[in-house]
Parts: C-alpha cells; sequence; structure tokens
C-alpha cells in the first residue's frame, strides 16, 4: 500500500492515523501485561482472521473474540508478563493499515522457576470504523530452521 498525500493536512491524517494504529497496537502489549482479556480481543473485527503461533493453522473468529481463551491463556503465566512489540512498521491508505514489528513476550510459566523471552514476528492488518482503528487480520509467525530439523528458531535475538 502506497499512500499519496500532499499539503499539511493530508499529511496531518496519516501522522494522526499512524498514531492511532500505533496506539492501538500499543494497547494491546498493555493488556497482555495487565491480563486484561476482555481488551485485547476488543481490539479484534467480528471476521477477525488470525494465523497465530499454536495450532491451528488458522484460529476461528468466534474463538479468537472469547475473552475465556486468551483469559485461560494468561493463566497460564505467572504475573508479570512482559509482551513488546518494537521495529513496527505502520502503513496506512484510506481506512486500512498494515503494521509490522517484532514482538518479544518474557513470561514464567505457571509453576516453573525458569521464566522465558521468546521474539517472533508479527503483521496486523487494521481497517477503520470511524475514529477507531480495529485488527481485521493478524499474522504472527518465528522463523524455523531449514537444516532439516524443522525445529523453532525460537533462540533469535534481534
Amino acid at each position: 500500500m502506497a499512500s499519496v498525500q500532499h499539503g499539511p493536512t493530508a499529511q496531518g491524517t496519516a501522522t494522526r492515523d499512524e498514531q492511532r494504529v500505533r496506539a492501538v497496537i500499543e494497547d494491546r502489549d498493555r493488556a497482555v501485561a495487565d491480563r486484561d482479556a476482555e481488551r485485547f480481543v476488543a481490539s479484534y473485527t467480528p471476521s477477525v482472521v488470525v494465523f497465530d503461533l499454536a495450532p491451528p493453522l488458522r484460529r476461528p473468529a468466534a474463538e479468537v473474540l472469547d475473552p475465556g481463551g486468551k483469559r485461560a491463556w494468561m493463566a497460564g503465566f505467572e504475573p508479570g508478563i512482559a509482551h513488546d512489540t518494537s521495529d513496527l512498521t505502520v502503513t496506512v491508505d484510506g481506512d486500512v493499515a498494515v503494521a509490522h514489528g517484532l514482538v518479544s513476550m518474557t513470561a514464567t510459566p505457571k509453576g516453573s522457576a525458569r521464566g522465558f523471552t521468546v521474539w517472533f514476528r508479527a503483521t496486523l492488518v487494521l481497517r477503520r470504523s470511524g475514529d477507531t482503528w480495529l485488527v481485521t487480520h493478524e499474522h504472527v509467525s518465528t522463523p524455523f530452521h531449514m537444516d532439516g530439523s524443522f525445529r523453532a528458531a525460537v533462540d533469535l535475538v534481534p
């Protein structure tokens, strides 16, 4: 998507839209840290398509929109989950935005003495609804080793 804009008004709109999209992504990161499943799933459109880290290949919208699933996932970790998006690039064109970046998640599984940090890639497509931007497509992934082992490369750090 390329957005051709001219003049201060058009540029100001693009900047505001980009800031709003970034705010949605930052709020999703905070929602994970706050263990607020309802706030996290509120960032999705009703017809959202999610390609998540965990199976299946495509997560059904009804499952994604149910805060119970996200709440159960969050409950699997001790308090203190960190979820941060970096290297974020946002492109806005009209009522559609594409954002991609790297996400780090640091957490300790419930009952475990040791925590972990994992980095993964995230791409979001958002649609404007009034003044609100909502995620209509989410794709997260980790690279895998191409040496025949097909192991996820969860040891990578930018």
